[in-house]
């Protein structure tokens, strides 16, 4: 049971100040751990120095919650902030603890109100002033930091905590205030009262229609704690988890679900957090379980025999059915029903909410499968699915049907799924759609799709969407020639998927961020991400991430010469089973692999690759695809043959918008003109190419460019320098010049970015390096002078 009134500090959306202090305590923690770390301190390193000591060892490599209770995260912290609040006078420490009541887990907004009620007089406020503990604004009373609230909340008695929440609950009465009442009514009471129970559960109700997950995870807590019925209080606690998971504190939902009976639930935090294999079986059973629901429920559109054969797939059952969603309670799983899918289908002729979340589960166990690179579960989930009469969403369809390699299948779904783009709308259905574009090669509408998506998972209080749509925006704005842009969306998406205890989506962020370092010729960097993306997706079954950050790391390899190595990285791609590689992937870099293996003189894996990849294209009819296919063509065929195959792959590209491959394709083509000794025109060609990879700051490719221009024996013209330093400068080492020149650490900017203090070196130097400075004096001077 639920025994506190106060959920923990939530996760800042912003990465916190910080001192070195706590970072040199004990073995270093996983990034996802840290962050969440500092979140739960509020961002204090006093906070934060005292609770990585008191972690478990599970909870320390992020495989179990962090603590949940005040007490529990920084127990030293708060005697000594209780102890100063004791040493005030009577009075004062009343108005503290009122004040600390109407703020904290939620604003209730009601002190001055109460104050007045109650005929108290403010003035005692001038003590906590004096000390320096609060102080009194026209608006009420400010603290001076959150342990300091916390500390005058608890320092109160038992008697005098239920007093203050009875008085504010008097207090609000106004327009929209009650679930707020609601709150201060439930943390008053003194024991179990099914009326409240009742009363907290419709309140919560209210707040997650306006997407206020705080509150109604707050109300849901609560009503558990005063719940006598441990069935209903496990159904009380799975809301609350859901609430938590939405306004992104993982630890706080993984706890809750711990508690509850959760399960479907858990299944998802698997995906998102824990090993994917074991999220797909939770998800799929879940699933199954839900759609058994239904029939329960008397829903006319699944037969009996269709779900008694999917009930012999999975075993027999080892309990009575449960019963997860009612038409009057359809919030039992808030996740999955709220917005249910509208591209999902099924034969049902009646609403079920059982049904819906089954046929949402089953999506997720498909876009479990995708991320394992597990073909076999794949086709498993598929197999359900249509067993049970429902079809998961078109983009995680699209993806299986083009994994198991119908093409045509996908680009129907994935067409079906990218027109569903309308403004507003499920953020889920959003990315989704964006996603389905990004893989038609249509990177303007991803753009659209994943830009309304963060918004309306903003608009919803849904913050634990909003990584995932930053994360895809990254990749629009990569391929569309903003490789700026998209490695600054990637590091913030970054931070807020650790921030949300998301370490999967972190995991698929890094490798994502290596292939952008990889391109913009920060070696160093993209071996570190790299690595780090390896290292969490083999423990974790994720074939996704693992695949692109080899990928990445095959480009590095490709940019700089090293054509043997690059070629047996992208060879390795096919040869690895899942959560280590991912056929999508091994697709994707096909154009890749091809130019590697020429190099190297090794065409016959590379022929038969290309075959597949023109099929996808030919399906597709991707201006940008049959580009790369044309280019792949020109690469496989002899001499002047290649000519008419460059030209076509040009004129593709003029219609598509990776800019960056267009440029690639041009590099490669003046280098067969000069081969081919077509002077004129392959000097067009390479010049064309180096000002392009200049402009989207490619060093590797570019000195590609000048080497060729070279051996062709034309002048390389040395562009001078511009004067914006944005352009000199790549989006992270921007952030680190910034964070520098308002002076941060080097091990404050890491824990803000998520890198080694070795790395942030490495940044600064090629800061130096590219502004022709040497210190950071000059940095701050002359981002002064520049306004940045």
């Amino acid at each position: 049971m639920v025994t506190s009134v106060n959920p923990p500090p939530q996760p800042r959306t912003s990465p916190p100040e910080l001192t070195d202090a706590w970072q040199q305590l004990g073995p270093p923690l996983p990034e996802g751990v840290r962050v969440r770390v500092l979140c739960a301190a509020y961002g204090d390193p006093r906070a934060a120095a005292e609770l990585v000591p008191l972690l478990t060892e599970r909870q320390a490599a992020g495989l179990d919650p962090l603590p949940a209770e005040p007490a529990a995260l920084a127990p030293e912290l708060l005697r000594a902030h209780r102890r100063a609040i004791r040493a005030l006078p009577d009075d004062t420490r009343l108005l503290l603890l009122l004040a600390a009541a109407d703020q904290y887990p939620v604003q209730t907004h009601a002190f001055l109100r109460a104050v007045a009620a109650a005929h108290l007089d403010t003035e005692a406020l001038e003590a906590a002033e004096a000390a320096g503990i609060a102080h009194a604004t026209a608006g009420g009373v400010v603290f001076r930091d959150a342990w300091t609230r916390i500390a005058a909340y608890e320092s109160g008695s038992s008697a005098d905590r239920r007093d203050m929440h009875r008085l504010l609950a008097r207090v609000l009465h106004g327009d929209g205030e009650s679930p707020r009442r609601s709150w201060h009514r439930g943390a008053g009471a003194l024991g179990p009262s099914a009326r409240l129970v009742a009363e907290l559960g419709a309140a919560a109700r209210g707040a997650r229609e306006v997407g206020d997950h705080l509150l109604a995870g707050s109300l849901g807590e609560r009503a558990a704690a005063l719940s006598s019925d441990s069935r209903e209080r496990s159904r009380l606690l799975s809301r609350a988890a859901a609430d938590a998971w939405h306004r992104g504190d993982g630890d706080r939902a993984r706890g809750l679900v711990a508690s509850s009976d959760g399960s479907a639930l858990g299944g998802m935090l698997a995906l998102r957090s824990g090993n994917a294999t074991e999220a797909f079986d939770a998800l799929l059973t879940a699933g199954v379980r839900h759609a058994r629901a239904a029939l329960e429920q008397g829903n006319e559109g699944i037969g009996a025999s269709v779900l008694n054969r999917s009930a012999e797939d999975q075993g027999p059952r080892s309990g009575p059915t449960e019963r997860f969603g009612t038409a009057d309670d359809p919030y039992a799983y808030p996740y999955a029903t709220r917005y249910p899918h509208p591209d999902s289908q099924s034969s049902r002729s009646v609403p079920n909410p059982a049904l819906d979340v089954a046929v949402h589960l089953l999506a997720r166990a498909t876009e479990a499968a995708v991320y394992t690179g597990d073909l076999r579960r794949c086709r498993e989930a598929a197999t359900v699915a249509a067993r049970l009469g429902v079809i998961p969403p078109g983009t995680l369809a699209g993806l299986a049907a083009a994994v198991e390699g119908r093409y045509e299948d996908a680009r129907n779904l994935l067409k079906a799924a990218a027109g569903r783009c309308g403004p507003g709308g499920d953020p889920t259905l959003l990315i989704h759609s964006g996603i389905a574009a990004l893989l038609l090669g249509d990177h303007s509408g991803a753009e659209r799709a994943t830009v309304r998506a963060a918004a309306s998972a903003r608009a919803r209080g849904e913050t634990v969407t909003v990584p995932q749509a930053m994360e895809f925006r990254a990749y629009a704005d990569f391929w569309t020639g903003r490789p700026r842009a998209a490695e600054a969306a990637a590091a913030d998406a970054l931070w807020q998927a650790y921030a949300t205890g998301q370490d999967n989506g972190a995991c698929h962020l890094q490798a994502a961020l290596a292939m952008f370092a990889a391109v913009t010729g920060d070696g160093e960097v993209c071996r570190e991400r790299a690595e780090a993306a390896r290292t969490h997706a083999r423990a974790h079954g994720l074939g996704l991430p693992a695949a692109l950050a080899l990928w990445a790391l095959a480009f590095l390899d490709l940019s700089t010469g090293r054509f043997e190595s690059a070629a047996a990285r992208l060879r390795a791609l096919a040869g690895f089973g899942p959560g280590h590689g991912h056929r999508a992937i091994r697709h994707l870099a096909t154009p890749h692999y091809v130019e590697a293996a020429v190099r190297t003189g090794d065409t016959r894996v590379a022929r038969a690759a290309h075959a597949d990849y023109d099929r996808w294209a030919t399906a597709v009819r991707s201006p940008d695809d049959l580009a790369l296919s044309a280019r792949c063509r020109a690469l496989l065929a002899p001499g002047a043959e290649a000519v008419d195959h460059y030209r076509m792959a040009l004129d593709l590209h003029g219609h598509g918008t990776r800019d960056f491959e267009r440029a690639r394709t041009e590099l490669l083509f003046g280098s067969a003109l000069r081969r081919l000794r077509q002077r004129t025109e392959a000097r067009d060609r390479l010049h064309s190419a180096l000002e392009a990879f200049e402009t989207f700051g490619a060093p590797h490719c570019a000195t590609q460019a000048r080497a060729e221009l070279r051996a062709l024996g034309a002048p390389v013209t040395i562009t001078s320098r511009p004067a914006d330093l944005t352009a000199r400068l790549t989006a992270q080492q921007l952030m680190v010049a910034r964070m520098a020149a308002d002076g941060a650490t080097n091990r404050e900017i890491a824990v803000r970015l998520a890198l080694s203090p070795r790395t942030i070196d490495h940044h600064l130097r090629g800061v130096f390096s590219r502004l022709g400075i040497r210190s950071r004096i000059e940095l701050v001077r002359l981002l002064g002078e520049t306004g940045l």
